[in-house]
């Protein structure tokens, strides 16, 4: 059973560190992701319970604690899946996720009766989402997405009931099986997004992180079988395996990290090491061909871009990097030079949308230049909690005011959506030549 067990925990730990590494600012993968690391952390805490008889007090309370959150973390995720749901996602975002788990874990430490609560409880924003996913139509992966969801409410609404005792292999199996398919189908969902390729580059992953498991965590695996399952091995087997999945998966954040601590003096080595990276993750996630002509695709994609115009590995993965104009520009096929070239481009195509007179305005003919311009080109975030204009530039300052005070949020997104139409009719008539 502890192999098992163990033979589920590393995908889960795996897929979950995967999905945040590739989509770390993307508000579905961050929660996917994060719900299959509670998971794994569950199946982990629960085999050293079992194995540490007199621990039993201190691990339990974790183990119920992390066992709970894969599921409105999971209801949260769906949300990003069904358009328009920003109120109930930003209700979801400001307390749900606290107040449900508090709810949950106390109902489930009461015994049987509240065990029944709990998972009764449970169930209610997973089966919430899933109607609104099944009702909102056949989105890209949303009927994977709604039958994985469909199982895994099945199976969580038997957790509480199943806490405090060894769960069984169907059990851990099914759920773990669901988890999966539901982070493969918020992985499809955000590189459709995205426009980016996904097999090539989750296959690459995968694969890394079996040989690092096979090599770190089967000499364990060979100490237990030929010896006996203490807790102390029992830790460190899911320790070892853990660890090495996230090196191998998050080597990027690692390697920035070690580039900092052995470069200090020398940022210009860190940069020129990050550019490498960049173009070496962008490979695999590439497209093959020109972006697509439907004008639906292609403005979603200039939305995308522009979005992240200050990430040049996100645009060499987008595939306006494969415009025919940049074809003529660049020399070769560097994917960071076409990203550049990119990024010059929506600099160009914002720039046609500048009135002609001053430097700032406030009036209707500057509202999808200065939304454009000021968040993505200079960087501003003036809807970030805490953010303030202190240590801008005159100008920049003008832009923040004015955003802060004047456009509501849901204002300047819905702006920002209309000037990409814009920026896309530019390229597509002025640069798809």
């Amino acid at each position: 059973m502890g192999l098992l067990v163990a033979a589920v925990f590393a995908p889960a730990w795996w897929l979950g560190l995967y999905l945040i590494g590739r989509h770390p600012r993307e508000r579905g993968p961050r929660r996917a992701g994060l719900g299959l690391l509670a998971y794994a952390g569950a199946l982990a805490v629960g085999q050293v319970r079992e194995a540490a008889l007199p621990l039993p007090g201190i691990l339990t309370p974790l183990e119920t604690a992390l066992i709970l959150l894969p599921a409105p973390l999971w209801a949260g995720a769906l949300l990003t899946l069904v358009p328009g749901t920003e109120r109930l996602d930003r209700i979801w975002s400001r307390g749900l996720v606290p107040v449900t788990v508090a709810v949950i874990g106390w109902l489930a430490l009461s015994g049987g009766t509240g065990r029944l609560l709990a998972g009764a409880v449970l169930v209610l924003p997973l089966a919430g989402a899933l109607a609104l996913l099944v009702r909102a139509g056949p989105v890209r992966s949303g009927w994977l997405a709604a039958v994985a969801t469909l199982f895994f409410t099945l199976g969580t609404a038997l957790l509480p009931a199943q806490l405090y005792g060894p769960p069984g292999a169907l059990a851990v199996l099914a759920i773990g099986a669901d988890l999966l398919l539901l982070g493969v189908a918020m992985a499809m969902s955000s590189a459709f997004q995205d426009g980016e390729a996904l097999w090539r580059d989750m296959l690459r992953s995968a694969l890394g992180a079996v040989a690092v498991t096979a090599a770190t965590g089967g000499q364990v695996v060979l100490v237990i079988a030929y010896g006996e399952a203490t807790p102390a091995l029992t830790a460190l087997l899911y320790g070892v395996i853990a660890v090495a999945i996230a090196v191998q998966t998050a080597a990027g954040p690692v390697q920035r990290a070690l580039d900092r601590l052995a470069f200090p003096a020398d940022p210009a080595i860190r940069r020129e090491r990050a550019v490498l990276r960049e173009s070496a993750e962008a490979l695999p996630r590439r497209e093959d061909g020109p972006p697509p002509l439907d004008d639906a695709e292609f403005t979603r994609l200039t939305r995308r871009a522009l979005t992240a115009y200050g990430d040049l590995g996100k645009l060499a993965s987008s595939p306006l990097a494969n415009l025919p104009i940049i074809d003529k520009r660049v020399t070769g096929d560097v994917p960071l030079e076409r990203a550049a070239e990119l990024k010059h481009l929506l600099l160009e195509s914002i720039g046609r949308l500048k009135p002609r007179e001053g430097e700032f305005g406030t009036s209707e003919e500057w509202r999808f230049y200065n939304v454009l311009y000021f968040p993505y080109v200079r960087g501003l975030r003036p809807y970030r909690r805490g953010a303030s204009g202190h240590g801008l530039g005159a100008l920049d300052r003008q832009a923040f005011d004015w955003l802060t005070r004047e456009v509501p949020e849901r204002t300047c997104h819905n702006w920002q959506n209309q000037a990409a139409r814009l920026v896309a009719e530019d390229l597509r008539r002025g640069n798809w030549q």
